[in-house]
């Protein structure tokens, strides 16, 4: 109980971080050190949760939907923190960001927090390494994603108020395709240490599981994303639309195959 108690600590610090930088946004204003500290300490708290659960179960947060849930709502939050520290011209993005890590904290709030066991074949290094490229994809993807929301509600007359002192779409979408391209990276990196584990694990480095094809499938969504954006020089709309069906099929692969199938690597996302 004591982990849930620090859990809902850190969800209240993220909701009052993203209500604060939605509001911010609407109302024209500029909080950001203020939703920029609240992101922190929940966090912080966030990272307590994590380590206690830890610690008592022996195993790090790769088995249930809970346990990966959580993680994933601590390294998105992480990812987008460092985006939002590090790009000011941008933070309004929040107002994208956010309410998709709204409906994952309220997801995970509805998952039972059962007592998981760590499979013998999760006893390898390459489970860490292979998880954390993982995360640093999704994370990449969700601020393109983030990028992309702003270009496409700029089509309406709200989002062309909002939103018109940032840069232009042309930037933007310059801004998402470098983003795209760190998550293509990671990806391609994931799906490497991913071979390798599964050789040490069950001997064979691809078996073309559902889980294996669909990120694999993916990876080919995020190649061809950014092919054309360099072979037919897309415009920021059309670039904006591929980077969020990526960034769905991503989350519908990561968050829904695993649990769905039974594939030798459930979970572990």
């Amino acid at each position: 109980m004591n982990e849930l108690r620090v859990l809902w600590g850190a969800v209240v610090a993220y909701v009052l971080a993203g209500s604060l930088a939605i509001l911010g946004v609407m109302l024209k204003k500029r909080p950001d050190r203020y939703v920029l500290a609240l992101m922190v300490v929940g966090l912080l708290v966030h990272t307590a949760s994590i380590a206690m659960r830890w610690e008592r179960l022996g195993h790090g947060p790769f088995v249930s939907m809970f346990e990966i849930l959580t993680s994933n709502v601590w390294s998105l939050m992480l990812v987008f923190s460092i985006a939002y520290w590090r790009l000011p011209v941008v933070r309004p993005m929040a107002a994208v960001v956010m309410p998709i890590l709204f409906i994952m904290m309220g997801w995970l709030m509805t998952v039972s927090p059962g007592e998981t066991r760590l499979p013998p074949t999760y006893h390898t290094v390459w489970l860490f390494v292979h998880i954390g490229f993982a995360k640093v994809f999704m994370g990449a993807m969700l601020v393109a994603v983030g990028l992309s929301g702003i270009i496409l509600s700029r089509a309406t007359r709200f989002g062309s108020e909002t939103f018109h002192r940032l840069p232009d779409n042309d930037r933007l979408s310059d801004l998402g395709f470098r983003w795209v391209a760190v998550g293509f990276v990671f990806h391609t990196l994931m799906l490497i240490a991913g071979a390798i584990w599964a050789q040490d694990a069950w001997g064979r480095y691809w078996d073309w599981d559902p889980l294996e094809t669909w990120s694999f499938i993916t990876w080919l969504m995020v190649a061809i994303s950014l092919h054309a954006r360099i072979t037919f020089r897309i415009s920021p709309r059309v670039g904006a639309w591929m980077t969020i069906a990526v960034f769905v099929t991503a989350f519908l692969t990561f968050f829904g195959i695993p649990f769905v199938t039974q594939s030798a690597h459930q979970g572990a996302v």
